[in-house]
């Protein structure tokens, strides 16, 4: 499937501070080093050799690519769009997406591990599904395969565990409702009635504690929110396992020593892949 555009949620949370970020002493998540470079320049690079025709970074400091030196910025080019985020995650996407070409992928900026690769099989699943939408998933043996400790919460279905690879798929326009479960508030997992309001008490119990197979369950929330979702398992483990603290960056910096191929150097350039969605949809309830 061939990909529109890509959004990667690269805002502060209000009033906080990253600790991560104060740790390295810059200004946002995204601007930490890992493996010598930006935290967000590895998911630019996949970004870039994906293949999409736009990406979007949705941030809170309109200053933010003239804090990288990095020559991923240079090669985009015109392909690259740095647009405000709102306060809240659903006017984030939808502000974007009045300008995106569908479909549309969104992930986060801290997601350093998640490969173009990976960004086609999303698609793929999402095709021959049919979703409108989708988030992607990992199975825990793949996850852990990858580095035992590189995920330590895993989601228990009936027939399958897994973990949020941070990666959110939006087919088409229509899809975008699925968003609007979302407006009013960036901190929605601390929201329980919102909460409770956009999927339902029984579907959440089902989500939250696994109470079906997993297909099954996400069809039922799939009529809450009128929209097919779907969630969209790939076999690549390492795209479970995202940088929100010091361990998770030395995992991944591990992982990425180990494979040169997961993160390419500042001066490696491959041609995109061919191929035929804490924050995030519609997990920001239990991330």
């Amino acid at each position: 499937m061939t990909l529109g555009s890509i959004l990667i949620l690269a805002g502060r949370r209000e009033g906080a501070i990253d600790p991560l970020a104060a740790a390295h002493g810059v200004a946002d998540k995204c601007l930490v080093p890992v493996a010598g470079r930006p935290m967000i320049a590895h998911i630019l690079e996949a970004a870039e050799r994906s293949g999409a025709a736009r990406i979007f970074i949705s941030s809170h400091a309109p200053d933010l690519l003239s804090h990288m030196a990095d020559p991923v910025i240079e090669r985009l080019e015109a392909r690259l769009s740095l647009l405000e985020a709102a306060d809240n995650l659903a006017d984030s996407v939808l502000a974007v997406a009045e300008h995106a070409d569908f479909p549309l992928l969104i992930t986060t900026a801290d997601n350093c591990l998640l490969s173009a690769a990976s960004i086609a099989k999303i698609g793929d699943e999402a095709l021959r599904l049919g979703a409108g939408g989708g988030v992607a998933f990992a199975r825990r043996e793949d996850v852990l395969a990858v580095h035992p400790a590189g995920q330590r919460r895993f989601y228990e279905f009936s027939d399958v565990a897994v973990s949020n690879c941070n990666a959110y798929w939006i087919g088409n326009a229509s899809a975008l409702r699925a968003a609007e479960a979302f407006r009013g508030g960036g901190q929605f997992v601390k929201k329980p009635l919102r909460v409770l309001r956009a999927f339902g008490f029984i579907n959440l119990l089902r989500f939250r504690f696994g109470m079906g197979p997993i297909h099954h369950i996400f069809q039922r929330l799939s009529k809450k929110l009128g929209v097919k979702v779907a969630p969209l398992i790939i076999s690549d483990g390492r795209a479970a396992i995202d940088v929100d603290h010091d361990r998770s960056l030395r995992v991944t910096e591990q992982i990425m020593a180990a494979s040169p191929l997961v993160s390419q150097t500042a001066n490696c350039h491959e041609t995109p892949v061919e191929h035929g969605v804490e924050d995030g949809l519609p997990l920001a309830l239990i991330r």
